[in-house]
């Protein structure tokens, strides 16, 4: 197995994680990762966690800035009349930007607008797989010293969402339109089917399942893979012992990891229960032509709106190995770097009332993102769609993600392609995953490994 080196020592800061109180199995395993500490001056090319805080004790805020979303969920109108509220309350006039209809968009986007300085956002919506390329260049400022100023509870975040964003011992970015992939199933379909009104508890279960599920066009079926191969998939590869990383070690042409994909590529070709959805496979499930899927907490409140039939929700299933377990996954807020302290600090106001209690049961109700803190009153959010809980509930089974797929630039796009071959082409497993190895391997070492220390 050809894996990345490994130039850390015990020395080497490590992700601090917020105690994780009662979480389960997969919190313990969250608990565990670490990362890389990262050099170099803020704005620059060479990382930024050494770069030079500001001392925000005499900092005024600006009066002006501007939001860069892509509308997470389509938000667009929560995020309206939070804002409103936010400048009714604080005097701060906020450009509400547009930068991209999707996290990609407005990914480039703000990486094309680093070297224009006085075009950045004071706010930028940043996903899973775009915000450590943003720590890695400086491009983006440690929040620590304005959560201090502002008074920020870190505390009441949701523990696992708040620590995908902690790296090199400090706070990048915080929540915001936070999902984890939950599986969907037509109750009507499973009524017929003569099956048990839940999701099943292992992907072994519902392989007996499957051929009962005649409903619909089809029993399974896999998201659209450019935007969610890599990340559901972990689910799989996890459940049966193995990821697409281990840390910084490559284990994606490990023989677990080519078992667990031969299993994938056998549910379409061979067991013939699944198929890959071509668009969004939310919309494919809301639609009746499959009887479950795989989709992000975020699709929640549009499934329900645009299906005829009852929808259930329930826990991502477990392998023979390990489970229930499951990816984190959204996007969070962050503060350019290169801006001055005054918009840094009026983008954080933003970030802190965007993420308040009662902010996040308003974005939720109107997205099906999860609330992000725990002191939020979901109560009459659960009234009105009580499958919430049950992503919430996931929670205590999640896991940050592997290192391959959201700390090295384009991943998730290559693991896509990768996974394409094996089950649109039916082509050959261990080769589709050793090539990826192999282009996974020199992402790290061309573009990564030389701003570690």
């Amino acid at each position: 197995m050809t894996g990345l080196p490994r130039p850390l020592t015990a020395s080497t800061t490590r992700r601090s994680l917020i105690g994780l109180g009662a979480a389960g199995a997969g919190a313990l395993a969250l608990a565990a990762c670490g990362g890389p500490s990262v050099g170099g001056g803020s704005g620059g090319s060479d990382g930024g966690s050494a770069a030079e805080e500001t001392d925000f004790s005499s900092v005024e805020p600006a009066t002006e800035i501007a939001f860069w979303t892509s509308h997470p969920g389509g938000s667009k109108d929560v995020e309206a009349e939070l804002i409103k509220k936010f400048t009714e309350e604080t005097g701060i006039t906020v450009k509400h930007v547009t930068a991209g209809s999707n996290y990609e968009e407005i990914a480039q986007r703000f990486q094309t607008a680093q070297a224009a300085k006085d075009d950045l956002p004071a706010v930028v919506v940043l996903s899973d797989v775009w915000w450590f390329r943003y720590f890695l260049e400086g491009n983006i400022a440690a929040l620590d010293p304005m959560i201090e100023k502002i008074g920020i509870d870190i505390a009441d975040y949701r523990d696992s969402l708040v620590a995908d964003y902690q790296y090199d011992d400090k706070q990048w970015a915080l929540p915001y339109g936070r999902s984890t992939p939950l599986f969907y199933y037509n109750k009507d379909h499973f009524a017929a089917a003569g099956l048990p009104d839940r999701a099943p508890k292992t992907w072994q279960e519902f392989e007996e399942w499957a051929p009962k599920l005649t409903q619909g066009d089809v029993a399974y079926m896999y998201p659209d893979l450019a935007g969610y191969a890599g990340w559901t998939l972990q689910n799989v590869l996890w459940g049966q012992g193995t990821a697409w990383s281990d840390d910084w070690t490559l284990t994606v042409s490990d023989p677990k990891t080519i078992e667990a994909m031969t299993w994938v590529q056998d549910t379409v070709h061979s067991a013939g229960w699944a198929q890959v959805a071509s668009s969004d496979s939310a919309d494919t499930f809301a639609a009746g032509v499959c009887s479950t899927t795989i989709a992000s907490t975020g699709s929640l409140v549009g499934v329900l709106e645009a299906a005829s039939f009852d929808v259930g929700v329930g826990f991502l299933p477990a392998g023979p190995v390990d489970g229930p377990v499951c990816p984190t996954g959204g996007a969070g807020l962050g503060v350019p770097s290169a801006i001055t302290p005054e918009q840094q600090l009026a983008g954080a106001m933003l970030i802190e009332f965007m993420g308040r209690p009662e902010s996040t049961v308003a974005f939720s109700g109107a997205t099906g993102y999860m609330p992000i803190r725990k002191s939020a009153d979901v109560s009459a959010l659960l009234e009105k769609t009580p499958q919430i809980q049950t992503a919430i509930d996931q929670l205590e089974v999640t896991r940050t993600q592997d290192y391959a797929r959201v700390f090295l630039p384009g991943a998730d796009q290559e693991m896509a392609t990768a996974v394409g071959s094996i089950l649109t082409e039916e082509g050959d497993v261990e080769k589709a995953m050793t090539d990826l190895q192999t282009k996974l391997q020199d992402i790290y070492t061309k573009q990564v490994e030389p701003k570690l220390s």
